[in-house]
């Protein structure tokens, strides 16, 4: 079997459409030069070629607690540290770690009218692109004590054609972000997607994740259970200092008392 690559430098384009024709329209002289049979005739989004690489660096006290305690901020930053060498060694931890960077970039993806299924796709496979499936990103400490994050991710994504062409939010999203050209879209996604990771990694070796998640998840509950818009904080609290188990029970029993009041 013989694979042919052809690489196309797609500008301010997604690309998929011209690349699939570009490959339709070489596979006969490529049956010429080869004496055999073109089989498929397709575009890879593992575009490797196409990487968005973001870094940043955050000071002890940035990371303390208070933005003030630089011992404090010393040790999350060892904890972010040591939570991120879990998910580079170990491919069942960096699935979840890999996912969550994704819940911040998809979602500008789908904003800014992206084919966020094939940049998804690439993101994880180029997490696995020769070595085993690992960490998206990159945590280390410089000689200053100073936390250094990086993140390198294939982001095939277009401002010209596709639905960012025709699709009103798209456009206006776009606007918004104040984009130039695909180049600053596929950096801003990547900044987002090590943004969330360090709030991820963060959690993890300070409170832990469930905090922040059963805090959601309560409000949640408290909407389910009717609550109008000015009564979900208070019901929400109420509950968690109640001390009961978090169920719908004691959400109605809190919402009911509330409104007795």
């Amino acid at each position: 079997m013989v694979i042919v690559h052809i690489l196309v430098d797609c500008r301010d384009a997604m690309g998929a459409n011209a690349v699939n024709t570009m490959a339709e329209s070489i596979a006969k002289r490529i049956e010429e030069l080869s004496s055999g049979t073109v089989i498929l005739r397709i575009i890879s989004n593992l575009a490797v070629h196409r990487l968005a690489k973001v870094s940043a660096t955050f000071t002890p006290e940035e990371m303390s607690d208070d933005g003030l305690d630089a011992e404090n901020g010393s040790n999350v930053i060892d904890g972010v540290i040591q939570a991120y060498h879990f998910a580079a060694a170990d491919p069942f931890r960096a699935t979840t770690h890999n996912k969550g960077i994704m819940n911040a970039i998809s979602p500008i993806a789908i904003a800014c009218g992206q084919d966020w299924r094939a940049i998804e796709s690439g993101a994880h496979s180029y997490a696995s692109f020769g070595r085993e499936y690992s960490s998206m990103t990159h945590w280390e400490k410089d000689p200053d004590g100073n936390l250094i994050g990086s993140i390198e991710i294939p982001m095939a994504v277009g401002l010209v054609g596709g639905a960012v062409r025709i699709h009103p939010g798209a456009q206006a999203n776009v606007a918004l972000l104040g984009l130039r050209d695909a180049n600053d879209l596929a950096k801003v996604m990547a900044a987002a997607g090590l943004a969330q990771n360090l709030g991820a990694l963060r959690a993890l070796a300070t409170v832990g994740i469930q905090a922040g998640h059963m805090k959601l998840h309560l409000m949640n509950m408290v909407a389910a259970a009717g609550a109008e818009e000015n009564e979900v904080e208070e019901v929400a609290t109420m509950v968690r200092e109640s001390g009961e188990r978090i169920t719908m029970a004691a959400v109605e029993a809190a919402l009911s008392s509330l409104r007795e009041q």
